[in-house]
């Protein structure tokens, strides 16, 4: 090709001359003719390239059933690789036109080279954002944390890519930069600390199967309560309940502690531990008026029949004096309050019966006796779950004044920090 840009130069020579143009002058005008040449060339090719790379393969994908080239033409891999195509094209065009031009011959060589190994990087990581892209789409690995996967290798791609780079630029053996680059390791290491440690976090987060992308994780120390929505390299976000996205390093996720709510919303309920306190003096034993009257409550009258029957007999066995209260076996108004709130919570529709279902009583405090309900909401949703919790606490609390019991309040102008 040279011979012929050759014979185009001695052609225009002539007309060069007559203009009053020195040999080396015109000498230049032809290197930037033949540059114009190889860029207008390198532009045809480009041309070309996008026509078939871009259109072509848009067509194709349309046809095919795989998910996977329309993610490869979402992040524009085809574009960027109709980019490499002339860059090749001058990479080798440039020996030959600038043959007689040395020093322009090794810059173009250089920068033409380094632009190879971007725009080649650039390619590799569309083709890793599609191929992240697809396995997303997949239900066996919506919840992974590809992201983290993906930025590791091409982290490894772009330490190669610079040291290619610099090597190219400055006429470096790839073995001297290397020694270079382990000489720095340290260095490197520290600008590079979060992302290593991100690194192995990530690894473990995998394995470990700690967290998947929309668990619902708390963790105080951030002020995270909400659903994972992106897991990567460095960071966990998470959108909280009141929209608002915390950004959690991913280090956190293996060196603090954190709960995950994901056991909950796999299970068939959703756990209901609270209690209320019972003011102390309140509790006493119930005599046979009381057991008359509260066998109106259905849901216990039953059980406060067969259950006095046991005592009496118990009692008239031991030749029990019953005159006195204390004396034998009684029913307290607590202990039937509990009867009744298992009976409550047994009959309630919103609960699992096939799980635990308790009404325990707790270490007295200075505030009362507490009286915890243990239950397991059959709807998990939030708002749901709150109803359910509300309205068997609201029983509860009305319930209390029928069995002679009351609910332990501080005075008004008092509060438990006073």
């Amino acid at each position: 090709m040279h011979k012929l840009l050759d014979k185009i130069f001695n052609f225009l020579y002539p007309l060069f001359r007559d203009w009053g143009m020195s040999r080396n002058f015109a000498s230049y005008i032809s290197l930037i003719f033949n540059i114009a040449i190889m860029l207008a060339l390198a532009y045809a090719i480009y041309y070309v390239a996008k026509f078939v790379l871009v259109t072509l393969t848009a067509i194709f994908a349309q046809r095919t059933k795989t998910k996977f080239d329309d993610y490869l033409i979402h992040n524009k891999t085809t574009k960027y690789t109709a980019y490499l195509i002339p860059f090749f094209f001058i990479y080798k065009a440039v020996p030959v036109i600038l043959d007689r031009y040395e020093y322009w011959e090794l810059m173009f060589g250089k920068i033409v080279g380094v632009y190879i190994v971007l725009i080649s990087l650039w390619i590799i990581r569309t083709i890793f954002n599609a191929l992240r892209d697809y396995l997303k789409s997949k239900p066996e690995y919506s919840d992974k944390p590809i992201d983290s996967f993906v930025q590791v290798i091409m982290i490894v791609l772009w330490i190669f890519g610079i040291a290619l780079i610099v090597s190219t630029l400055f006429g470096m053996k790839r073995g001297e930069l290397l020694t270079i680059l382990g000489t720095l390791s340290a260095i490197i290491i520290l600008i590079f600390r979060d992302t290593i440690l991100g690194f192995v976090s990530s690894v473990q987060v995998a394995i470990n199967d700690m967290v998947r992308i929309g668990d619902w994780i708390t963790m105080d120390k951030f002020g995270a309560d909400g659903d994972v929505i992106e897991i990567n390299l460095t960071t966990v976000k998470v959108r909280n309940f009141d929209n608002t996205i915390t950004t959690i390093p991913t280090y956190s996720l293996s060196s603090d502690s954190f709960q995950n709510w994901r056991g909950m919303q796999k299970s068939e309920g959703r756990r209901i531990k609270r209690h209320i306190l019972i003011k102390s003096s309140s509790i006493r034993f119930l005599n046979n008026e009381d057991l008359e009257q509260m066998k109106k409550i259905q849901l216990i009258s039953s059980y406060i029949e067969s259950r006095q029957a046991e005592i009496d007999k118990y009692n008239d066995l031991r030749g029990i004096d019953k005159t006195f209260s204390l004396n034998g076996r009684n029913m307290t108004n607590l202990g039937l309050f509990r009867k009744y709130i298992i009976q409550y919570l047994v009959n309630h529709p919103g609960l699992n019966k096939d799980m635990h279902m308790v009404c325990r009583q707790l270490q007295s405090t200075e505030y009362g006796v507490p009286l915890e309900i243990y239950a397991f909401s059959s709807d998990k949703r939030w708002a749901n779950y709150e109803y359910i919790m509300a309205d068997i606490f609201d029983h509860i609390m009305a319930s209390v004044i029928y069995f002679d019991l009351q609910i332990f309040e501080l005075p008004s102008n008092k509060s438990p920090l006073d």
